[in-house]
């Protein structure tokens, strides 16, 4: 994700694609541990002296994010103003910690002595002040301000450290009577440009290690404040982590917490290269990614917070198919928690919590994440049935994800549907009758015809989405800027879109795939009846040359199409 799109995500490792893509790739964490205890604390308690019990009674966690992150100001990102109400709701909800990300170079002069503007650094202390009054922990930070200003080390070190220090010495200031349930948080995602691995392992270890005696020098309750220190870029690849542990180590204080991102397996997070599912690469990503830190960190008895996780994509954007997106937060919240970390949901704007009125979006979605807190749920192979618009209706089988639950039968609201008759269990094989089937289609029109429950001994239960649907066809088109391809989809969904050159290399942005990003080189619109290629896609294709677009769609058809671009034309055609 861009910076100019305001969702910031951590890094993880990617050996498989180049290492400007494989930046982008995340690594991250979650929390179970301790949750009875938070669950029963009165909301006035102050945080336990021991950081492990501390951290672990912050879960759940949110961010405050895109406000006073946001540039130039807290609006400024289509956020309303932070009230009282903004945490009432939030603790109604069951979070128990906020994390408030503040980007500070927008209120600060930027030579010395870097003073932080007084209006902003109340109006900071204010919010950070409703979110304590709630009983709720608090952690804030330095954010965009690790990629405005900080990752120029390089080439302004002494400047740069000086900003940084003197940042922190105000900061320090104001809230070092701050209750201990107040955190602070070095920098976020510190990144830095034109240096070697040893330079940035150098230059996170200075501005982690000044935070830390700046704060704690500072006196009050910054002398034994739960202090929060990154990995680089919050990456969770080994040498990292390693770098974040010797850290904390030398600092021989423990009162430190370490934080890493986790945005998923990049190519499932964005869908792009393929990664049109929660499949088993996207899964070890996140599996062996939360044993590293675990192994590095937990086991060693320093607590760690997921500051941030999520996908670079918004929930509600259809860019990752809504089951697969619902299984990898599943399972997120699972693996998190079983290894003993906390989490932070990244809420950018209305992704999960409105911010009117602070209740969730997405039902589906609260019902899901407030489940996977403390247990799981079941999921399957896929949350749609795809069967033909006219002629007989075969039978279909789907693999459950039990998760450690029992099936527990098939349900259309409050009516089960009849083993045997309608369907048959062997193992985790899940086969829908004929009969079933053609009656859960009904007068079968395009699109979902009916809805249906597979149903667990404990957690949500599944939904399985039942679809008419007919072959695509595209028709010819042309554009300039972009091209709208005229499209009846027929009941079918858009999965991915290759492009390639007629002598077989990839076309696109994404020059390292034919399989290019669902959202940023094309989109459907299923309502309008177009796939739209855009002027990102348009732009970086060879004037002149021809190129080959092959549709995937989630019945498992193919689709041909052909594009070329000759000076501010673009001419398209069906094969």
């Amino acid at each position: 994700m861009t910076q100019t799109q305001h969702r910031r995500r951590g890094l993880g490792p990617l050996a498989s694609i180049p290492l400007a893509v494989a930046a982008m790739a995340t690594l991250a964490v979650a929390p179970a541990h301790g949750a009875a205890d938070a669950a029963t604390a009165p909301a006035t308690q102050a945080a336990p002296a021991d950081p492990m019990k501390a951290v672990a009674a912050m879960q759940p966690s949110w961010n405050l994010g895109n406000t006073l992150d946001a540039i130039p100001d807290e609006t400024s990102w289509g956020n309303p103003l932070t009230t009282k109400a903004t945490f009432d709701g939030l603790k109604a909800q069951g979070f128990r910690s906020v994390r408030i990300p503040v980007t500070w170079y927008p209120h600060q002069s930027d030579t010395a002595p870097y003073a932080i503007d007084p209006v902003w650094m109340k109006r900071v202390k204010q919010v950070v002040d409703l979110a304590l009054a709630d009983g709720l922990y608090v952690e804030i930070n330095v954010h965009h301000d690790s990629w405005q200003w900080i990752e120029y080390m390089s080439t302004n070190h002494d400047n740069i450290m000086a900003r940084f220090d003197s940042t922190w010495r105000q900061i320090a200031a104001v809230f070092k009577d701050e209750p201990r349930k107040l955190l602070m948080e070095s920098i976020n995602e510190p990144q830095f440009t034109d240096a070697t691995d040893a330079q940035k392992t150098q230059y996170l270890r200075e501005l982690n290690t000044s935070f830390h005696d700046i704060v704690r020098d500072s006196g009050g309750g910054n002398k034994d404040r739960l202090l929060v220190l990154p990995a680089e870029e919050t990456n969770s690849a080994q040498h990292w982590l390693d770098d974040l542990s010797t850290t904390i180590g030398a600092l021989h204080d423990r009162n430190l917490v370490a934080t890493v991102h986790y945005y998923s397996w990049y190519p499932f997070s964005v869908n792009i290269a393929g990664g049109t599912s929660f499949d088993a690469k996207a899964q070890q990503d996140l599996t062996e990614g939360f044993q590293r830190v675990h192994d590095t960190l937990v086991a060693k008895g320093i607590p760690v917070y997921v500051g941030e996780y999520g996908l670079l994509t918004s929930p509600h954007s259809g860019y990752v198919e809504r089951g697969e997106m619902l299984k990898y937060f599943e399972e997120f919240n699972y693996v998190a928690r079983v290894n003993g970390m906390t989490t932070a949901v990244w809420d950018a704007a209305n992704d999960f919590l409105n911010r009117g009125t602070m209740r969730w979006v997405d039902p589906e979605m609260e019902a899901l994440l407030k489940t996977s807190w403390t247990t799981r749920s079941g999921t399957a192979s896929t949350d749609n049935l795809f069967v033909p618009k006219a002629g007989p209706i075969p039978a279909q089988t789907i693999t459950l994800n039990t998760n450690g639950n029992f099936f527990a039968g098939l349900w259309q609201g409050d009516v089960p549907l009849i083993p045997f008759l309608d369907y048959t269990l062997n193992g985790d094989q899940l086969t829908l009758t004929s009969r079933a089937l053609t009656r859960l289609a009904g007068d079968r029109a395009y699109g979902v015809n009916s809805t249906f429950q597979v149903r667990y001994s404990r957690g949500v239960p599944w939904q399985l989405h039942v679809i008419s649907a007919d072959r695509a066809v595209l028709s010819d088109a042309t554009g300039a800027t972009t091209l709208a391809i005229p499209t009846q989809f027929h009941g079918d969904l858009l999965a991915t879109m290759e492009a390639t050159y007629a002598d077989g290399t990839n076309a696109g942005p994404a020059s390292w795939t034919p399989y290019q990003q669902f959202g940023y080189s094309f989109a459907p619109d299923y309502t309008a009846g177009t796939t739209t290629l855009t002027a990102d896609f348009l732009n970086s294709l060879k004037d002149g040359v021809p190129v080959k677009l092959t549709f995937h769609y989630w019945t498992g058809a193919t689709l041909t199409y052909h594009v070329t671009k000759s000076g501010t034309t673009v001419t398209g055609t069906a094969s």
